[in-house]
């Protein structure tokens, strides 16, 4: 289910017009019956005054769990202490996605595993006919080798030390940024 305060934004939507009272509103998240969703994510774009008050009045009305949306560290303490379980920030998640993907012509994708480690899919080098076992990356550079994929699809989701590294193909990796980046020179 989606909320919404422009009618025109999706036919599909219910809708809560900011003209309405706290009360209202209330009484609509009640309807909605918030407790028999998992999560109820507040994604206000460009009222954080609006953002604030419906994640207080999701927790209120018994939401399980809260995220919300913000642009700024003050946005999320905010969020926090106000019926907010957890906060996102998009628009930054985004912008270190696009830098480390468009940082080198072989990284073909990246997922954030925290702050350190994140799985990369990386073009296979130039190695020859080595296998995994004779490159030695996990002992050498403490990186996991997870998959290989050849023409978009997963090849090889069994990596063994006998498995050999095929031309054309990416493969996933797991490690820390800074291990992923000095094992294949990213």
């Amino acid at each position: 289910m989606a909320v919404d305060q422009d009618e025109e934004k999706q036919p599909d939507f219910a809708y809560v017009t900011s003209a309405r009272s706290e009360q209202h509103k209330r009484g609509i998240f009640g309807l909605f019956g918030v407790r028999n969703f998992d999560v109820c994510i507040v994604a206000i774009g460009d009222n954080f005054q609006s953002s604030l008050e419906t994640a207080s009045l999701l927790k209120e009305a018994g939401a399980k769990k809260v995220v919300a949306r913000a642009a700024r560290d003050i946005q999320a303490k905010f969020l926090l202490r106000n019926g907010a379980d957890e906060v996102v920030y998009p628009e930054r998640q985004i912008a270190v996605w696009t830098a480390i993907r468009y940082s080198s012509d072989n990284i073909s994708d990246y997922i954030a595993l925290g702050d350190d480690h994140a799985i990369f899919e990386i073009q296979v080098p130039e190695l020859g006919r080595k296998t995994i076992g004779q490159l030695d990356v996990r002992k050498r550079h403490h990186v996991s080798i997870l998959a290989i994929k050849q023409n978009g699809h997963f090849a090889m989701t069994v990596i063994t030390p006998e498995t050999c590294l095929p031309a054309n193909s990416t493969m996933l990796v797991l490690g820390t940024n800074q291990n992923v980046q000095k094992c294949f020179h990213i």
